[in-house]
């Protein structure tokens, strides 16, 4: 789905703002970190956030990374959300010792261990770079 240089830049811990389509179909928008699962964007999350409960009734949506000024563009990623359990908190550890230097991570990683931590997944159907 994405070519070499999509993919390079998109390893790179940058933050996305991902939308979820609201009840009233308007664009719901936050920004999150996230990691590339194969072709698929991993986010994590809490599970009762608004952006969950949206992905619950509405699978469609998108992620925009990049497009600041000194990252060369970035891009559009449409497709469907998914949710999923984060079995042993695998994705909270790996995104957050992505993003976070190691004592920070393991820091924060313990802190969320009792939260009911989750993943939204979207399976891209397309893709656009945006300069």
């Amino acid at each position: 789905m994405y070519r070499d240089e999509a993919r390079e830049f998109l390893k790179k811990p940058l933050v996305a703002r991902i939308s979820v389509v609201d009840p009233d179909g308007f664009p719901h928008t936050v920004p999150v970190w996230f990691m590339l699962d194969g072709d698929d964007i991993v986010v994590i999350s809490v599970r009762g956030t608004k952006k969950v409960g949206y992905v619950a009734a509405n699978s469609k949506g998108c992620a925009v990374i990049g497009g600041g000024p000194d990252d060369g563009g970035g891009y559009l990623i449409k497709g469907h959300w998914s949710i999923e359990p984060d079995t042993g908190a695998a994705w909270t550890r790996k995104i957050t010792f992505h993003y976070e230097e190691p004592e920070q991570a393991a820091k924060d990683v313990a802190d969320w261990a009792d939260l009911d931590m989750i993943v939204l997944r979207l399976r891209p159907t397309r893709v656009i770079k945006v300069a």
